[in-house]
């Protein structure tokens, strides 16, 4: 886990701040908290939500805090609700994907716009530099504390009619969770239409999208390889996530309390990013059946389209041009300088509105 402590080191530096008087942490009290958490059939879920909260996170707190985890598939919740639902005080945990709440701010949108940070390693930077305004806007806009973050593996293009160059994108209807991804489409010549991703299949079957943006592996675990033929590797960002408590909860908690939590939370980040980008990898092997042996069962037989260079250099126009630019309109001047001095910097872009 060495190589991804970017975050987890910050989430630690965070916990020393917290920390008052003697060295020697004290134990936290006895919690139960309601968590509402991912969607339960991705690898994510199965392989790290789920084991941390359900039994790592108790066993550390011998047996002190626990976590009522459900998933927002077995609530039949869309994703896009699940932060009012915390703040709320529905839930007093939540889990869940930026993109899909960032509607009443523009500046968490800034963390995943489309096209704009491709590589991994520019994520991760980029979570780091940008995390206090992250933290800043779930606060003062949402009523929540945020405690962790972590993503999906790479954002692609999954056809159900043949797309061999970006160009055959144009009036294709695609399925989009965001604003950028929206901008980004459009900017490609398509149709953007917002679905939840538990409905992305049914949608694809009766031709209300012709395609979807989600990540590699993701993909898998629901199954597209069933009704989509081909990806498109356009590398669109990587469904950069959460993990928030309502702020309230937070504020009740006693110090050596939040002190544990901040410190778990830090594990469950290292943990989360943990294998991001080998099970990016293992997503394009298991829908494609090619590159290697699909860890988590039969293989697909999508075919995999690599971008023309032609289309890498639209790709990064329509980022700056459509995306960027549309952002920084929504955002502000303000909202606009700050980006341009933490992720600008990392991904050598310059957001100005058009």
């Amino acid at each position: 886990m060495q190589k991804y402590s970017l975050v987890a080191g910050a989430m630690l530096a965070s916990s020393a701040l917290l920390t008052c008087g003697p060295a020697t942490a004290q134990e936290p009290s006895s919690h139960s908290f309601k968590m509402v958490g991912t969607w339960n059939f991705t690898t994510h879920y199965k392989e790290v939500e789920h084991p941390f909260f359900s039994k790592v996170i108790t066993e550390a707190s011998k047996g002190k805090i626990k976590v009522d985890l459900k998933s927002i598939t077995e609530l039949n919740l869309s994703g896009f609700e699940v932060v009012d639902l915390t703040r709320k005080g529905v839930y007093d945990i939540v889990a869940g994907v930026i993109a899909y709440v960032a509607s009443k701010s523009p500046e968490l949108e800034a963390m995943d716009l489309a096209g704009v940070m491709p590589e991994f390693d520019e994520m991760l930077k980029s979570t780091k530099v940008y995390r206090s305004v992250v933290a800043r806007e779930f606060e003062t806009k949402y009523g929540v504390k945020l405690l962790g973050m972590f993503s999906y593996p790479s954002q692609q293009f999954w056809c159900s009619k043949p797309v061999k160059t970006l160009a055959d994108l144009k009036g294709l209807r695609v399925r989009v969770y965001g604003s950028s991804l929206g901008d980004f489409v459009k900017g490609a010549g398509g149709v953007p239409v917002t679905i939840a991703f538990g409905e992305v299949v049914p949608a694809l079957q009766k031709g209300v999208a012709d395609c979807g943006i989600t990540g590699t592996l993701p993909a898998y675990d629901a199954k597209w390889r069933e009704v989509v033929t081909h990806v498109y590797r356009a590398g669109l960002g990587w469904g950069t996530s959460f993990v928030a408590m309502n702020k309230r909860k937070w504020d009740s908690l006693d110090k050596p309390t939040q002190q544990f939590l901040v410190k778990e939370f830090a594990d469950f980040e290292a943990r989360a990013w943990e294998g991001v980008k080998e099970n990016d990898k293992q997503g394009f092997i298991c829908n494609t059946g090619k590159g290697g042996k699909c860890r988590f069962g039969e293989p697909g037989h999508m075919t995999l389209v690599e971008p023309s260079a032609a289309d890498k250099k639209k790709i990064k126009e329509i980022a700056e041009n459509f995306v960027l630019a549309s952002w920084a309109k929504r955002c502000g001047e303000a909202c606009v300088k700050e980006w341009n001095a933490t992720i600008g910097k990392v991904v050598g872009l310059t957001a100005k509105a058009k």
